[in-house]
């Protein structure tokens, strides 16, 4: 399991594609049977995410920044959270427009979270 925290490469690879294949299975047509391939692949690697951010997240307490790891933790469920809503009321019917613009809040603030704290990349 020393994959998941010797660097932050599988998690980033891990929301990359979840966040692609996100995208795709939202702009599918409903009722479509690539959509609930996609939305279930989508899922999969929601867990995949989580796994590793939780695995990085435990790794991260060894920095002294515990409550800024959670912060960060606490918006990438949020994150999740909001494209998760986003497919299940999009297939219903319902409107998302709100769950768009909660998702991309969230999404920005994770990521700058993520790129701000130790383990994460220096673009900011």
């Amino acid at each position: 399991m020393d994959f998941l925290t010797s660097s932050t490469h599988f998690h980033l690879f891990t929301w990359v594609v979840g966040i692609i294949i996100f995208l795709v299975s939202a702009v599918m047509a409903n009722g479509t049977k690539g959509k609930k391939i996609t939305h279930m692949i989508a899922r999969l690697f929601f867990v995949l995410i989580l796994i590793s951010g939780v695995a990085l997240f435990i790794k991260g307490m060894d920095f002294g920044r515990g409550a800024e790891y959670g912060i960060k933790f606490l918006l990438g469920l949020l994150t999740i959270g909001m494209m998760e809503m986003v497919l299940v009321r999009s297939e219903k019917g319902k409107k998302v427009t709100t769950f768009w613009i909660l998702f991309f809040v969230f999404f920005f603030a994770t990521m700058f979270f993520g790129f701000k704290l130790p383990m994460g990349y220096e673009f900011f």
